[in-house]
């Protein structure tokens, strides 16, 4: 439900930003604002989560998600939103077992689907009800009376829905026990590393992997693991969040959209909203649970590999032919979708799921937050670029540029090992000096 709620908070505001076109300066700081508060959550929980511990903090990233002013209050949101990323990924990989360890990080993850979609569900009824019951004459009619006074309660109540299941989430996280890993390897704690998890078997006492986050050993042993993860997902975001943020454009730019001027603020949301719905209900939530359903059978190294490699094909195949998909909308939205079908069963979900899986216990949370921050200033990037592409009217050589990306995030994931059917303990090296300096005694195995 958290990231349900993270979803629904993140890209609802895509819903909601127009009618017309809003001045740059302003529409950049609507939509990137949260991705600031975020990237800030995602580094300053992630490392948190490691020195306090993962349920700790976990209800705390719900506290921070209330609205108000508008910008001030969406950067908060943000934060609290950012903690998600490290805490969830994290929290579910050390409570998981190996064998279906990547299908229970993905199925957190792929509530994001549902939540984008309940977010355009909940535009739909609310502007077709305030719709039906306040008419009003197309912007270029009626230019000021198109927008009516009671479509100020349409925005307000759409992102205000989204607190609704996070109040409801956060008893259930206070109840939530600590992790096993964490008490035992972290902490130090075998007796309550026991009692949250009665079938961890044994505890080494040994402080064997002391090494930091900025040193030589770790630089050696995961330097090139973080380059992974922090650049894949970076240039993952960089198209995904565009795509997501500026649909509304493409598809006013393509024709599939009436233009602005021939309807009014509410009949405009209605639109957007059935528009971005019928994306994510045949596209990004199919994704999401192609990857659950695969994820321990193909690996994440694969779906990766494979996701990069169709975001490619299909966002070159709208861009090269871009004037002929003007006159073919039912195409552009196949193929439209298709972008976003194989970013769900591919990159957007690995680049979560493996920072969980292939650092040391007490870097885990960290590492995460870092990648996921990298993530985030990609889409930082590609918020603040494609909503000045979308300005000038320039969305084909957005799309070349988005296909260039995805094209450096195949290369960069093979720099990411295959973390499926492999222990926590094994995948991070966190069994290797156990097994070095004590043959005799079998290395750290949680069995859950």
């Amino acid at each position: 439900m958290g990231f349900f709620t993270d979803a629904y908070d993140l890209f609802c505001i895509s819903l909601i930003t127009k009618p017309g076109s809003l001045p740059p300066n302003v529409a950049a700081a609507v939509n990137g604002v949260a991705f600031c508060g975020t990237l800030s959550g995602q580094l300053f929980f992630g490392w948190l989560g490691d020195k306090m511990g993962r349920k700790r903090v976990y209800g705390i990233t719900l506290r921070h998600r209330n609205h108000g002013h508008l910008c001030f209050f969406r950067f908060w949101l943000g934060f609290g939103i950012g903690g998600d990323y490290p805490l969830s990924a994290t929290i579910m990989s050390e409570y998981a077992n190996k064998k279906t360890r990547g299908a229970f990080i993905a199925a957190v993850f792929s509530m994001q689907g549902f939540g984008i979609l309940a977010g355009g569900i909940v535009a739909i009824v609310v502007s077709a009800a305030f719709n039906n019951v306040y008419h009003a004459l197309p912007f270029a009619q009626d230019p000021r009376g198109s927008t009516v006074p009671q479509a100020d309660y349409v925005w307000r109540i759409i992102l205000m829905f989204g607190a609704v299941p996070a109040a409801l989430t956060y008893y259930w996280r206070m109840k939530m026990p600590e992790t096993a890993r964490y008490t035992a390897l972290v902490a130090k704690n075998a007796k309550l590393a026991a009692a949250d998890m009665s079938k961890v078997e044994r505890i080494t006492k040994k402080d064997n992997n002391s090494f930091g986050l900025f040193s030589k050993e770790f630089a050696r042993r995961h330097g090139l693991h973080l380059l992974g993860t922090t650049s894949t997902w970076f240039l993952l975001d960089i198209a995904f969040y565009s795509q997501n943020l500026f649909q509304k454009d493409i598809f006013s730019a393509i024709g599939w959209i009436p233009k602005a001027s021939t309807m009014s603020a509410i009949e405009e949301v209605y639109r957007i909203a059935r528009a971005q719905t019928l994306i994510a209900l045949c596209g990004t939530v199919p994704g999401y649970w192609f990857t659950v359903g695969l994820i321990d059978i193909i690996g994440r190294f694969t779906i990766q590999l494979m996701g990069f490699f169709f975001m490619t094909v299909f966002m070159l195949a709208l861009a090269i032919p871009y004037n002929h998909w003007t006159h073919s909308h039912i195409g552009f939205v196949v193929m439209y979708g298709l972008t976003f079908f194989f970013a769900n069963f591919g990159p957007n979900s690995t680049t979560f799921i493996v920072p969980a899986e292939i650092f040391p216990a007490r870097l885990r949370s960290t590492c995460h937050g870092i990648s996921a921050a990298c993530g985030k200033a990609g889409a930082i990037i590609g918020s603040f670029g494609f909503l000045y592409a979308a300005q000038n009217q320039d969305i084909r050589n957005s799309l070349f540029v988005l296909a260039v990306c995805n094209v450096l995030g195949f290369f960069f994931t093979f720099l990411v090992p295959e973390s499926k059917g492999r222990s926590l303990e094994d995948l991070s090296g966190e069994n290797e000096q156990v097994e070095q300096t004590d043959q005799e005694r079998p290395p750290i195995t949680f069995h859950m």
